[in-house]
């Protein structure tokens, strides 16, 4: 079977990840035709904006994409692309993965815990203005229905991966109102799935847990806000961003992409590592239903980690992007 996915190769990195990584995909023998479509920082100078109707258009066209890093301008100029994504293509979940690589130093072992984000509401949606000179207001909205569907969309995949646990995070002694419907939500799902254990934890005792007992979690649902936050903090504990997956689901598309900034200090000098985008191929891969090319492709990479030197300079190596490759595609 030949697959059609748009690739968006971002901005600084980008490019150079996303090459990587077909070359990957490539040896797999899974045949893929590649829609290039452009979106950041220079779609924004070319078009006007940074995520051109186009971009959405073939995402929507293929059901799903392979996105590299894109920047985000920081209090000005445009909103984010990963943003604009989500909200146009309803990717209302967002499932990162978090496990230790054999192999990359970490004060952690035993990680393995996934992050179930909602992608489309709360906080993080961006929906402010100022009031008056000097006032600014944020509004977190809270509905039933997001809420209600990345509950099933947690437990869904937990029960399809053979996971015992989802802990829902929140903020519902304070928040009664907004993180309160969130909670109830979920306890509604939750028993439908009787065969999953559920636990309620509060963000702030979530956090402190997380560093100091992570492998005590397994599958983690949460709003978007504590998501954005806590997904990172989770990919500290096994070796950064550069070495964590990432998907932005629907039930329409889904985006795979890699979580960590476009580096632009390093853009075009060869060095980048393209692990984490690898890795989000290959759930893109398992997505697809292409379960034994996807286990391969982290094979691959957890060999080139535990058997051999070959490291990118994040990592304490002095490895290129082409040589870390190229070690990948022989592991294959």
């Amino acid at each position: 079977m030949s697959y059609v996915i748009t690739l968006i190769p971002g901005d600084g990195i980008g490019p150079e990840v996303t090459e990587a990584t077909r070359e990957v995909l490539a040896a797999t023998g899974v045949a893929i035709e590649w829609e290039l479509r452009e979106a950041g920082a220079a779609a924004a100078e070319q078009h006007g904006h940074p995520c051109p109707d186009d971009v959405i258009a073939s995402v929507q066209r293929n059901r799903i994409a392979l996105k590299g890093p894109i920047g985000t301008p920081i209090g000005r100029g445009f909103r984010s692309v990963n943003v604009t994504l989500r909200k146009a293509l309803d990717l209302y979940a967002c499932l990162r993965p978090v496990k230790n690589i054999e192999g990359i130093a970490s004060r952690f072992s035993g990680v393995d815990l996934v992050i179930v984000r909602e992608n489309t509401e709360g906080l993080y949606s961006g929906l402010e203005h100022m009031v008056v000179p000097g006032v600014a207001e944020s509004l977190k909205i809270v509905s039933e229905r997001a809420s209600t569907r990345i509950a099933e969309f947690a437990f869904r995949y937990a029960r399809a991966n053979n996971r015992r646990r989802v802990s829902v995070v929140h903020k519902a002694n304070i928040m009664k109102l907004s993180d309160g419907l969130f909670l109830d939500s979920v306890r509604k799902v939750s028993r439908r799935y009787a065969e999953v254990d559920t636990s309620e934890v509060i963000v702030d005792a979530c956090a402190m847990q997380l560093v100091r007992f992570p492998e005590r979690f397994d599958v983690l649902v949460m709003d978007n806000l504590y998501g954005d936050i806590l997904s990172d903090l989770c990919a500290g504990l096994v070796g950064g961003l550069g070495v964590v997956p990432g998907a932005n689901i629907g039930d329409e598309c889904a985006v795979f992409e890699a979580v960590h900034g476009s580096a632009p200090d390093i853009a075009g000098k060869g060095v980048a590592n393209p692990t984490a985008l690898i890795l989000s191929a290959a759930l893109m891969l398992q997505y697809l239903g292409e379960r034994e090319a996807s286990a391969r492709v982290e094979q691959a990479i957890r060999k080139v980690y535990r058997d051999t030197t070959v490291r990118t300079g994040d990592l304490g190596g002095n490895a290129t992007t082409v040589e870390f490759t190229r070690a990948v595609v022989q592991a294959l």
